[in-house]
């Protein structure tokens, strides 16, 4: 694993870490590479509920790594590495206690929840750097900001500061500072770590598909039917009745 990209996981929790503050926590292959191999393990675990993806310093990620950008890859490996943090089996939270800019702001785009801290702000240079976004990122920006945002954010290259984020549904959460986000960050960890993971793991695939444009009623129905059959939709049903907290195992 790269030395700029680092994994802990702890019971029903994974931190994902970028520490490259020196360059801004820009990527390169190797801690592409780095995060598609930890999302690979968290995939696998059983018992990991939150993921979350965090940074050191005062900026979240400033995307690829400009200085090593060729112009026959372009970044190879950074559209599938979002790609993958978005279809991750468990929730996802990105934490922004600073800038983000570049790749970097889909990164964060793909993660199920975006708590930011008044001060972090987001831009988007492509076209200032005379490329072109690949296509989930622009599908990200169009489907989870809407057309006017997207717009606005890729085709002036301008700079949106932590309020105008929240305002266009970038930061799901802001927060005054550090402290009320880390606060509300662990809060939100513990209350979906009580919850069924196969509900989790199902509901958000299937929601993730309908905002790409993909409802399938039927699919949907069987992902359904399967989590009904599990033993934690038996447990839950069995606590609920019984006015006690479920205690899920995944199975």
């Amino acid at each position: 694993m790269s030395e700029h990209i680092q994994l802990t996981m702890d019971g029903s929790v994974a931190r994902l870490l970028i520490n490259n503050p020196a360059q801004a926590n820009a990527l390169d292959v190797e801690a592409l590479q780095a995060i598609r191999a930890a999302l690979e393990q968290v995939n696998a675990s059983r018992t990991v509920r939150v993921l979350l993806l965090e940074a050191e310093g005062k900026y979240f990620c400033s995307g690829f790594n400009i200085g090593k950008m060729k112009p026959e890859n372009g970044g190879t490996g950074f559209e599938a590495t979002v790609n993958m943090l978005e279809d991750c089996a468990p929730v996802t939270i990105a934490c922004l206690e600073g800038g983000v800019y570049g790749g970097g702001t889909d990164l964060a785009l793909a993660c199920d929840f975006r708590l930011g801290v008044v001060g972090c702000n987001m831009f988007m240079p492509a076209a200032r750097l005379g490329i072109h976004l690949y296509g989930s990122a622009l599908r990200r920006y169009v489907t989870r900001l809407g057309v006017d945002h997207a717009k606005t954010l890729v085709l002036t290259a301008r700079e949106a500061t932590a309020l105008q984020m929240q305002q266009m549904g970038y930061l799901t959460h802001l927060f005054d500072t550090v402290e009320e986000l880390r606060e509300s960050r662990d809060a939100l960890v513990r209350d979906i770590a009580q919850l069924a993971p196969l509900s989790l793991k199902y509901m958000k695939k299937n929601i993730n598909r309908i905002a790409n444009g993909q409802f399938d009623a039927e699919a949907i129905g069987a992902d359904a039917l399967l989590v009904g059959a599990s033993q934690d939709s038996a447990e839950g049903r069995l606590a609920w009745r019984e006015k006690r907290r479920p205690q899920f195992k995944g199975e």
